[in-house]
């Protein structure tokens, strides 16, 4: 099992990072390249002015008519963000590992404050799920992918909040936090999770329309 963890967290996890790199880099490409076929005009009216507009009030919370229509699903959505991505760059053994792969070092969270932010992602994600379950708007447009990638997201933390309080066996959920944190790379160029990829072009894309032509908000 020892030496599956070295691969695991060796020769699989530059993979794991290899593809989601390229394939990030091809959805974009991809993604620029079916938007100047489909609607060659939109290059000529996107604007940096109304880009940037549109996506610092889409970024701030309440910042949008969309985000104050619910406010108890704002507050939950930035809070899961913000929760996700702090434990996944600041946790301390990931900020030893950044060192480690990258010779990146730099302040790290407290691990009270992340274990914290790790139960809220879980707790989020069970909100997640129970909305696509019982809201009839949301459960029209689930898909079977969209569990899939709901389960990819929640998996790390699962896994590593175990494996740090030792609830199992550690080296098998060690393992298996690693192999879902790269099951998250792999996945979000290719999945729902690609909206990581893609909201700053959709914004910047609908904030041009609706400001340099429409002469109205987007938000």
């Amino acid at each position: 099992m020892t030496a599956f963890y070295n691969f695991v967290s060796g020769p699989l996890a530059w993979a794991a990072w290899a593809v989601f790199i390229a394939g990030s880099a091809y959805r974009i490409f991809s993604m620029v390249r079916l938007a100047q076929k489909k609607d060659g005009s939109a290059v000529a009216y996107m604007s940096w002015k109304y880009s940037l507009r549109s996506i610092m009030h889409w970024i701030i919370p309440f910042g949008s008519i969309g985000w104050r229509e619910n406010p108890a699903v704002t507050v939950l959505t930035f809070l899961f963000h913000i929760c996700f991505f702090a434990v996944a760059i600041f946790l301390s053994s990931h900020v030893v590992l950044w060192d480690y792969a990258f010779g990146i070092d730099f302040w790290s969270l407290p691990d009270p404050v992340a274990d914290i932010m790790t139960l809220a992602v879980l707790g989020i994600c069970l909100f997640f799920a129970y909305r696509r379950l019982f809201n009839a708007n949301v459960r029209f447009v689930t898909r079977p992918a969209d569990w899939v990638a709901l389960g990819i997201v929640a998996l790390p933390f699962l896994t590593g909040f175990m494996a740090t309080h030792l609830v199992g066996d550690n080296l098998i959920l060690s393992t298996l936090h690693v192999l879902s944190g790269e099951a998250v790379l792999v996945a979000i160029p290719f999945t729902r999770l690609s909206h990581a990829l893609f909201i700053p072009f959709t914004r910047a894309y609908m904030g041009s329309e609706f400001g340099g032509v429409r002469q109205c908000r987007d938000w």
